[in-house]
């Protein structure tokens, strides 16, 4: 992953370039890192990510995951903390905790679980490393081996969660290989995540025998395929003894059997309708439907329409829709597709009308919320498009994209300082601060706002410039 050569790179110039702008860790002699101190290491993670390109951009992947794992944490012991939750475009299956509560999903993993409790258990296992602090242990315990850059340190845990093979790669070997095997989760660690993510897994309605069957499907299939491990198992070590112990543990909970969620089922259609060439996709579903190889007829026909889009078939996309339609008479995903398809066929007018009925059913759906400001802003509305954005950052004030967009509205209508604010608010929902401060220098310095806009622009600069921690210009 390209995200991970970057890290990798920056392990070898550490000391000269990374050291800058961390936090200061505090007392050695403390177990466990301030909270505050993991998130930040965390964002500065993040934000390589971001810049990467292999963040998930997709929004309905995005917020299926994040939904997902909000629900799971809202039933761990630290459900008050703020967790994160994000997509990979990876094909390996894997999962990753990072720093101050953020847990990395790979597409591979979605698309190889064969239930929705089975990902939930994954994603309940990193929620029990990080509500036992397991990375926050093993950042105080490499920071007390005198490791010379914590950034450097945090990088390392990325490259070993992410991509293990990389990690032991030739490039800087002798210091990244050094570290990964120190982070590598203790055998304690393991049960600990495993005892606390079942609880969780319980707690949040799920079926908890999805995690050892899981976890044995993997072990398996490894026999199976020897030297290919998945990278889930190679960062998570699995024994036998552990999964008898997973077992044993289910074996003293009530029986439970889950469905799978609507959503759950059309996520996996929608990353199986990318993969391979868009004809691959097409053929793929259309066999699935005449076989009736699928346990939700919707999903299915969801996947083929957007692989139709995607091959650029729409005549054919528009009458496999009312065909979706007539099984899914109103949810968001339909409505967004709906409205998506309708874009791709040149009808706008028909399209705007149609994300805006499926914003008066789903007014915070970020399907629809996207779409429907994308394409006033490709046809022309640029007032519109402002002020909607406007509405829905209330609704929805962490989101970067919103304020992208708006950004690009306002550009577009020569207002500059509006379009320097909007774009530094986004670059801040993306932990890149030091971006945000230069898009507030320039709104300032962009002359064409009045008394008051000039103001909260002014006002804004200062508290970045004091979270950026830089005392000349407080």
């Amino acid at each position: 992953m390209k995200f991970s050569y970057l890290l990798l790179a920056a392990l070898a110039l550490a000391p000269l370039a990374l050291a800058d702008g961390l936090p200061d860790l505090g007392d050695y002699s403390q177990t466990v890192l301030p909270p505050q101190e993991e998130r930040r290491i965390g964002e500065e993670i993040m934000r390589e990510i971001r810049a990467s390109g292999e963040m998930v951009s997709d929004v309905e992947v995005a917020d299926y995951i994040g939904a997902l794992g909000y629900r799971l944490a809202s039933n761990s012991s630290e459900n008050t903390r703020s967790f994160s939750f994000f997509v990979i475009q990876d094909p390996t299956i894997n999962a990753f905790a990072l720093p101050g509560g953020f847990i990395g999903v790979h597409t591979g993993l979605i698309a190889q679980t064969r239930s929705e409790s089975e990902l939930a258990s994954v994603l309940a296992h990193e929620i029990g490393h990080v509500v036992q602090h397991h990375m926050s242990r093993m950042l105080e315990a490499q920071k007390r081996a005198t490791i010379p850059s914590m950034a450097a340190l945090a990088a390392s845990i990325l490259v070993a969660r992410a991509n293990p093979q990389l990690a032991q790669a030739g490039i800087v070997a002798s210091q990244a290989g050094g570290i990964q095997r120190q982070l590598d989760y203790t055998r304690e660690h393991e049960r600990e995540a495993d005892r606390v993510g079942l609880q969780i897994l319980n707690d949040s309605g799920f079926d908890t025998s999805a995690m050892p069957t899981f976890f044995e499907t993997l072990m398996k299939n490894t026999r199976i395929s020897e030297g290919s491990a998945p990278s889930f198992l190679r960062t998570h070590p699995l024994t036998t003894e552990r999964i008898a112990e997973i077992r044993n543990r289910v074996e003293q909970l009530p029986y439970r059997q889950v469905p799978d969620s609507l959503e759950f089922q059309m996520v996996r259609a929608k990353l199986s309708a990318g993969v391979g060439t868009p004809s691959d996709a097409v053929r793929y579903f259309d066999s699935n439907l005449r076989e009736k190889k699928f346990s939700n007829e919707a999903s299915q026909r969801y996947g083929l329409v957007v692989a139709l889009l995607r091959k650029q078939d729409t005549l054919r996309a528009e009458h496999e829709f009312a065909a979706l339609q007539a099984l899914l008479p109103r949810h968001p995903m339909v409505e967004t597709l709906g409205a998506n398809l309708l874009m791709a066929e040149g009808k706008a007018k028909e399209a705007l009308a149609r994300y805006r009925n499926g914003l008066g059913w789903f007014p915070k759906y970020r399907g629809l919320v996207y779409g429907y400001a994308e394409a006033l802003l490709s046809t022309g509305q640029l007032d519109q498009a402002a002020n909607f954005l406007s509405e829905k950052e209330s609704l929805l004030p962490e989101d970067g994209y919103l304020y992208e967009l708006q950004s690009q509205a306002y550009v577009r209508q020569g207002k500059n300082l509006l379009g320097h604010q909007a774009q530094g608010e986004a670059y801040f929902r993306n932990f890149d601060i030091g971006s945000a401060v230069e898009q507030m220098e320039l709104a300032v310095k962009s002359g064409d706002g009045d008394f008051y806009q000039q103001s909260i622009v002014e006002a804004r600069l200062k508290e970045l410039r004091q979270l950026q921690g830089d005392p000349k210009k407080k």
